[in-house]
C-alpha cells in the first residue's frame, strides 16, 4: 500500500512540475523574458492567508531553520521542485529487485 501511495504521489508531482513548466514557457514566450515560478508564488497563490503564517510559524521554533533550510527552497523554481520530488518518490515506490543467485522455489 506504501509503495501503490508513493508511486501514486510521485507521478501526481511529476505531472505538476511538468504543468508547472509548461506554464512558465508559456509566459517566458509571451513576456520575451524568462519566468520562473517559484515556489513562494506557488503557495502564495494556493494558501493566501496561511503562507504568510508558515514564516512566523517557522522562526518561532527555530530562528536559524527559516533563513538556512525553507527561504532558499521557496525561491527555488516550482517545476524543479516538482520534478525532484516526484522522480524520488517514483524511486522510492519501486518494487523490490529480484535477488541474483538465489532459488526462488524448492
Amino acid at each position: 500500500m506504501v509503495r501503490f501511495l508513493s508511486r501514486f504521489l510521485g507521478l501526481v508531482f511529476l505531472a505538476a512540475g511538468f504543468v508547472c513548466l509548461v506554464y512558465d514557457g508559456a509566459r517566458s514566450v509571451a513576456n520575451n523574458t524568462p519566468r520562473l515560478t517559484s515556489v513562494s508564488d506557488l503557495a502564495f497563490t494556493l494558501f493566501k492567508d496561511r503562507a504568510n503564517a508558515l514564516q512566523g510559524t517557522v522562526e518561532s521554533v527555530a530562528p536559524w531553520l527559516w533563513k538556512i533550510l525553507v527561504l532558499p527552497l521557496t525561491l527555488a523554481p516550482a517545476a524543479l521542485i516538482g520534478l525532484v520530488i516526484g522522480t524520488v518518490l517514483l524511486w522510492l515506490g519501486q518494487p523490490a529487485r529480484e535477488r541474483i543467485g538465489f532459488l526462488s522455489g524448492p
